[in-house]
């Protein structure tokens, strides 16, 4: 269980892995009992059979593998990502985000959003639960403050 937890990676963005590969072994050779990595490499998701190799840690003992999701910004590299869209076109999205080039400020109560994030059969959340992750590590969560007077 996550309480259980002594220790865990958090590695979101393999850029610095030769291949997917290269990656999932090195993830695969850590002794930590949590990983939390992204659904994606190079903008392919994880299989179900990759996620459930990373749950196994050198040794025999189990790990949890969570899936990070971004709930309060969009992010212009994501699978969801449409090329027409810019700031104010779709209304949800806002600016972008000033420390992180490709990330906007989403109106995240926007019923659009939460077709993509959560509340489609396509939406990112079944994507992370059909590759078998065992939770989701939900940043920008603190949206809400840029939406603050």
């Amino acid at each position: 269980t996550l309480a259980d937890a002594k220790n865990f990676l958090y590695l979101i963005n393999p850029g610095a892995f030769t291949d997917r590969v290269a990656y999932l072994d090195a993830l695969r050779e850590t002794r930590f009992d949590v990983l939390i990595i992204d659904l994606f490499y190079n903008g392919t998701p994880l299989t179900s059979q990759e996620v459930a190799s990373l749950k196994v840690k050198t040794g025999g003992g189990a790990r949890l593998v969570i899936a990070y999701m971004s709930i309060g910004e969009a992010e212009d590299y994501r699978y969801y990502w449409n090329n027409a869209w810019n700031v104010g076109g779709p209304d949800w999205l806002k600016g972008e985000n000033p420390d992180w080039e490709g990330n906007y400020k989403v109106e995240y109560w926007d019923s659009a959003w939460k077709q993509i994030i959560y509340k489609s059969e396509d939406s990112y959340l079944s994507r992370i639960l059909d590759a078998t992750f065992d939770g989701v590590y939900l940043d920008q969560v603190e949206a809400y403050e840029h939406f603050e007077d």
